[in-house]
């Protein structure tokens, strides 16, 4: 069957949609194939044709939402090949619709009461992103830290909003970014 079948996309979309309800009650490694196609009103065999463990749902899940968030973070570019902080145009980070548009798994992973595993899964893509990012420009300080550096900001950001249950919109945390941006300490 191929991959890109309508009917393929509705069911993993429809597991991904159990997994994320069940992630709200309990963590990943708790929840069993049964309970989840339970949730998602499939059968053990069609979860079976497309994933072995309820983990590589996780995984699959998160390397799409990954995935978004690239697109998000690279959308500035679209626009300006090279920009600076000082000419970022607020308009178009697109960070914070992301998270907006993924609002539920978000409140998930920056739970106080989830893993730290998926900080540091989050921390990770955000800091790959940073590293392709070929406006982080260091002036001698060791990129490694740079990059965690500016991950962290971006997660901070993200983990204050979700604090304030995501109240403000997201051009609102747009407009935070750019300004914090422009901060000269």
């Amino acid at each position: 069957m191929n991959k890109n079948d309508l009917r393929v996309l509705k069911t993993k979309q429809n597991i991904h949609v159990a997994l994320t309800n069940l992630l709200k009650n309990k963590p990943l490694t708790l929840i069993k194939v049964t309970e989840l196609c339970k949730e998602a009103s499939i059968n053990r065999g069609t979860f079976y044709f497309h994933y072995q463990e309820v983990g590589d749902v996780f995984k699959e899940l998160f390397e799409e939402i990954m995935s978004d968030l690239q697109k998000s973070y690279n959308e500035p570019y679209r626009h300006k090949a090279f920009f600076t902080a000082e000419n970022l145009d607020p308009k178009t980070v697109r960070i914070f619709h992301h998270i907006k548009k993924y609002e539920d798994f978000y409140k998930i992973i920056l739970s106080k009461e989830v893993s730290t595993e998926y900080y540091y899964m989050l921390f990770d893509a955000i800091r790959s992103l940073c590293i392709e990012d070929k406006n982080i420009v260091h002036s001698g300080n060791p990129t490694e830290y740079l990059y965690s550096y500016s991950a962290n900001a971006i997660i901070g950001l993200i983990i204050e909003w979700y604090r304030h249950d995501f109240q403000e919109s997201a051009d609102e945390m747009n407009v935070q970014l750019v300004n914090i941006l422009h901060y000269k300490m």
